[in-house]
C-alpha cells in the first residue's frame, strides 16, 4: 500500500498542464476577507464542500492581493534584511520558486501555557511540527505535515482524553510525566486537477460538509483517516466521491493485525441553482472490514461514484449503517447567508406521523445565520447557530459500522441527544483579531449503565425504550461556554500568532457541577480546527 502514492503521482504527471490545486486550510480564524468573497451573490459557488481549492477560489476572490494586502511594509534597506523580514512577517518561510514549480516549508508550531482554576494545574502544550507543500506544474499540488506533542491539559479535556483514550482531533497518546500526554500526528495529501472539470485527490486528512460551525453530515472533528476523493463540476453542479478507511481504536484484532478497519462511501450533488441559493444532496454508507465469514475489505458494490447507496445497501441484504443528509444555504444582501442541514440515518413516516417518540426516527438538524461586515461595520463577522439531535442517531447494532472514526464522532463532538446553541463573533484591525465563542447546550448523559442514545459507541439494541425517546432524555446536563480570545496575526501566509484567551465552562447535572476557569496565552499556528468546546 505504500507504493500507491508514488504510482498515483507517476500516473498522473503525465496529464499535468492550469492553476494551483492545494487545499485552503479549514481553520477560517483568520480568514474574514476570503470568507467574504465566498459568500458573495455575484457568482456561484460551492461553499459546502470543504477544504476549498485554492484554484477554485481564485475564481472568486483574488487570493494573492488579499494576501499581501496585509503585508507589513519592512523598514530595512539592505536586501538580507528585508528578505529575513519577509520571512518572519509576510511569506513562506523557506520558498522555492522556478518556472513550472513552487515549494514551501513553515513551521507548524503551539507554545502555550495557562492556568486551570479547578484542578489548580499549570497547563501548557508544546508542539513542534512543520508543513511542506508545493505546486508542480498547474495541475498537481502536494501538503505534508507533521506534529509531535506533549500537553498538560485542563481537568475537563483531561478527563475526555482518558476516558476515550484519544486527544481530541488528534488520536491517541503515552503519558508524559506524572499529568501529561505524549502524542503525534501527520497529514498529506495529493491534489491533481486531472480535467477542466475533474480534480483528484488521495490523502490523510479531514474533510468538511456543511456552511456551519458544525456539521451533521461530515465534519473535522475526529483524528484524520486515508482518503480519495473524486470531485467533478459541470454547469452549477459540483460532484464528490469520498471513499474513507476510518479505525476502531477499542480493541485489536491482534498484534499483528492492529485495529479494526472499516469503510465509508459518502456521495454529495452540490447544486447552485442560483448565485444566492445553494441545494446540497448527501448519502453514506458505513460498512466494517470483516463480518461473520471473515475478511471483507473494500465492498466493489459501494464502489460506484454516481449511484444512489441506500437501494445499493438494501439489494445485497446488507445490514450496514447508511445515512442521508441535506445542507441548504441562501445568502442575504451582500454577504450574509442563512443555512441549514437535515440528517437522516433512520426513519418511518407513519411513526413520525405517530409523534409517539419510536427510538428509530433518527434526525438531526441545523439552523445558522453567518454576516460578514455585520450591521455595516467592516471586519465585524457574527454567527448563530442552531444544531438539534435526536437519541441514537449515528449509532448501529453493530457498533464497528457507527458513524464513528478514532473513538469520536465524524459529525457532532457531542453524539447525539442535544440541542446546541453557538454564537459567534470575530472582529479584527490590520493584524489583531479578537474572537468570541459563546455555546449554551443541553444533552441527556447515559447513566446508571443503561444506553439513553448519546454515546454513538454503544449498540442500539440496548435502548431504554421503544417509545418515548426525546431530546435531553436520561440524565438531563447543560453546559454553558464561553471562549474570549485577542491575537496579533504575525505571518498570515501559515497563520502564526500570539494570543491570549480566557474561557470560562460551566457543566450542571444532578450528579456532576462543573466550574472552570482556564487562563491561556502563546505562540501557535493556527491551520486545523481541534474542537475542545464541550
Amino acid at each position: 500500500m505504500r507504493s500507491v502514492p508514488i504510482l498515483f503521482l507517476l500516473f498522473v504527471l503525465p496529464f499535468c498542464a492550469t492553476a494551483q490545486q492545494l487545499l485552503h486550510p479549514l481553520n477560517d480564524s483568520y480568514d474574514a476577507d476570503i470568507q467574504q468573497a465566498v459568500y458573495s451573490s455575484t457568482h456561484r459557488y460551492h461553499s459546502s464542500v470543504k477544504p476549498w481549492i485554492a484554484s477554485e477560489l481564485r475564481l472568486v476572490a483574488n487570493t494573492d492581493s488579499l494576501t499581501t494586502a496585509g503585508h507589513i511594509n519592512n523598514p530595512y534597506s539592505k536586501k538580507w534584511q528585508q528578505t529575513g523580514f519577509d520571512l518572519l512577517f509576510n511569506t513562506d518561510f523557506i520558498h522555492l520558486r522556478g518556472k513550472d514549480y513552487y515549494i514551501a516549508v513553515n513551521p507548524l508550531l503551539q507554545f502555550e501555557a495557562g492556568t486551570d482554576r479547578r484542578s489548580g494545574n499549570t497547563t501548557w502544550i508544546n508542539t513542534r511540527g512543520i508543513e511542506v507543500k508545493g505546486d508542480l506544474g498547474e495541475r498537481v499540488s502536494f501538503y505534508s505535515s507533521f506534529r509531535e506533542n506533549q500537553a498538560v491539559f485542563p481537568a475537563y479535556i483531561d478527563g475526555f482524553v482518558r476516558k476515550n483514550s484519544v486527544i481530541p482531533g488528534q488520536g491517541m497518546y503515552k503519558g508524559f510525566g506524572s499529568k501529561g500526554f505524549d502524542y503525534a500526528f501527520s497529514t498529506a495529501y495529493l491534489s491533481v486537477k486531472a480535467a477542466k472539470w475533474f480534480n483528484v485527490q488521495f490523502g490523510h486528512g479531514r474533510n468538511f460538509l456543511g456552511d456551519g460551525y458544525r456539521s451533521l453530515l461530515l465534519s473535522d472533528n475526529a483524528f484524520p483517516n486515508a482518503y480519495l476523493k473524486l470531485t467533478g463540476e459541470v454547469w452549477h453542479l459540483k460532484y464528490v466521491a469520498l471513499y474513507s478507511q476510518l479505525i476502531d481504536i477499542r480493541a485489536k484484532l491482534s498484534e499483528n493485525l492492529g485495529y479494526e478497519r472499516k469503510y465509508t462511501t459518502i456521495h454529495y450533488l452540490s447544486w447552485a441553482a442560483t448565485p444566492r441559493l445553494n441545494i446540497s444532496f448527501f448519502d453514506a454508507i458505513v460498512w466494517q472490514a470483516t463480518d461473520s465469514s471473515g475478511h471483507r475489505g473494500f465492498d466493489l458494490q459501494y464502489l460506484n461514484p454516481i449511484i444512489f447507496l441506500r437501494p445499493v445497501e438494501f439489494s445485497i441484504g446488507s445490514p450496514d449503517n447508511a445515512l442521508m443528509g441535506l445542507n441548504i444555504s441562501y445568502i442575504v444582501g451582500k454577504h450574509s447567508v442563512f443555512y441549514g442541514q437535515l440528517a437522516l440515518d433512520e426513519f418511518k413516516i407513519s411513526e413520525i406521523r405517530a409523534g409517539n417518540g419510536w427510538w428509530a426516527n433518527k434526525q438531526a438538524f441545523q439552523l445558522g445565520l453567518k454576516a460578514h461586515n455585520a450591521f455595516g461595520v467592516k471586519n465585524l463577522f457574527l454567527q448563530t447557530e442552531y444544531n438539534w439531535v435526536r437519541p441514537y442517531m449515528y449509532t448501529h447494532f453493530s457498533v464497528k459500522q457507527n458513524y464513528g472514526h478514532y473513538n469520536q464522532p465524524l459529525a457532532h463532538p457531542w453524539g447525539a441527544n442535544f440541542r446546541e446553541s453557538v454564537s459567534r463573533l470575530r472582529y479584527h484591525y490590520k493584524r489583531w483579531y479578537l474572537h468570541n465563542e459563546l455555546i449554551y447546550g443541553m444533552y441527556g448523559e447515559d447513566y446508571d449503565g443503561l444506553n439513553y442514545g448519546r454515546n454513538i459507541y454503544l449498540d442500539y439494541n440496548t435502548r431504554v425504550s421503544e417509545y418515548g425517546n426525546k431530546v435531553g432524555q436520561g440524565l438531563k446536563t447543560t453546559l454553558l461556554f464561553n471562549d474570549l480570545t485577542l491575537s496579533w496575526l504575525i505571518n498570515p501566509v501559515y497563520k502564526l500568532n500570539v494570543f491570549a484567551g480566557l474561557g470560562i465552562r460551566q457543566l450542571r447535572s444532578d450528579q456532576q457541577t462543573d466550574n472552570d476557569v482556564i487562563l491561556r496565552f502563546g505562540l501557535r499556528t493556527s491551520l486545523e480546527n481541534f474542537y475542545m468546546d464541550f
